[in-house]
């Protein structure tokens, strides 16, 4: 590898001659393959010699073939921390998972300058990877805002490049709980629809043809009446707001989900306390229980469990009333 600049040079070795692009720039650039695959796609990298034009990350590369990146210069962010509370499910000196409440937003962004689990973290933790210079120093992955549960966190630069290759190849176990509107005539499906922005509302993503591959294992494990539900929910690809796009198609909306699960206002016939407890639901009612993975780097099994937020058992707890 070698650099001018901004613009970075690499020549592909015998060993990567027929792999994908994408995997071999993540060998020999040292970045995460996540990085990798978002300069791809935003047509920072080009091979030498060819028209200069946005390559896909399968392309199979060819020894000798030469490719160059302009790496944008990230910016520093002048992040404070801030003494929130963390509820701490694992944490070593490479990593941590903590279980997120809902409410809270993952990384800063517009409108949300102060009060998110960044700066939560930068005040737990001694130090996180790209804290000078990455917009979101040590995530991998998210939530959002409403949804509640295990999230792991990278303490270093080797943590953050083993968890975005885990997270990049789908080799984890994510298990999610949700509490719908409605239920299925099934007791396990594979929901395999691809998603993507709605052709209507750019806030929103879709099941669309042209969509990128989604996979969820949906399977029951509590039919309350005929009006409600709770599913676990597997992820096996991590779509933005994949489980609430897949069970609203399934029409299965998640409670309290205003952006795919339209206006809810239970029925005054639903007996208490479940009709209390629904009308003053304040979130959506998807949980990330589970979240297992290989250590990378002990190579220790970690398995994290998220136990129920207050309201969410108080809903469960509400639900089984009306059985």
């Amino acid at each position: 590898m070698t650099s001018d600049k901004n613009v970075v040079t690499w020549d592909i070795p015998s060993e990567w001659h027929g792999k994908r692009l994408d995997a071999a720039l993540t060998a020999l650039s040292g970045l995460t393959r996540v990085r990798i695959q978002q300069l791809l796609d935003e047509g920072c990298i080009w091979q030498s010699g060819a028209k200069k034009q946005r390559l896909k990350r399968s392309v199979k590369v060819m020894e000798g073939d030469v490719f160059l990146a302009d790496i944008p210069v990230a910016q520093a962010m002048d992040l404070q921390p801030e003494d929130i509370p963390l509820d701490v499910l694992f944490e070593d000196e490479y990593l941590i998972v903590v279980n997120k409440p809902a409410g809270m937003v993952v990384h800063p962004s517009h409108g949300h300058d102060t009060g998110t689990l960044v700066h939560a973290l930068l005040h737990h933790c001694e130090s996180l990877p790209g804290i000078n210079g990455v917009e979101r120093p040590g995530i991998v992955h998210r939530l959002d805002k409403d949804t509640s549960g295990s999230l792991v966190v990278a303490k270093t630069e080797a943590a953050h490049q083993g968890l975005s290759a885990l997270f990049a190849n789908h080799d984890l176990q994510r298990e999610y709980v949700a509490w719908c509107r409605g239920f299925p005539r099934w007791m396990q499906k594979r929901i395999e629809l691809p998603i993507g922005r709605h052709p209507h509302n750019r806030q929103k993503m879709a099941v669309v043809p042209q969509g990128k591959v989604a996979i969820t294992d949906a399977s029951l494990e509590q039919r309350f009446d005929e009006h409600f539900c709770r599913m676990r929910l597997r992820l096996h690809t991590g779509r933005t707001h994949q489980i609430r796009v897949h069970l609203s198609h399934e029409g299965m909306p998640v409670l309290g989900d205003a952006v795919y699960g339209r206006k809810f206002n239970p029925s005054k016939t639903i007996a208490e306390p479940a009709y209390s407890v629904l009308k003053n639901l304040s979130r959506q009612a998807l949980h990330a229980e589970t979240l297992g993975f290989v250590h990378p780097i002990t190579q220790e099994d970690i398995l994290c469990f998220a136990p129920f937020p207050d309201e969410l058992a108080q809903l469960n707890t509400a639900l089984k009333t009306l059985m």
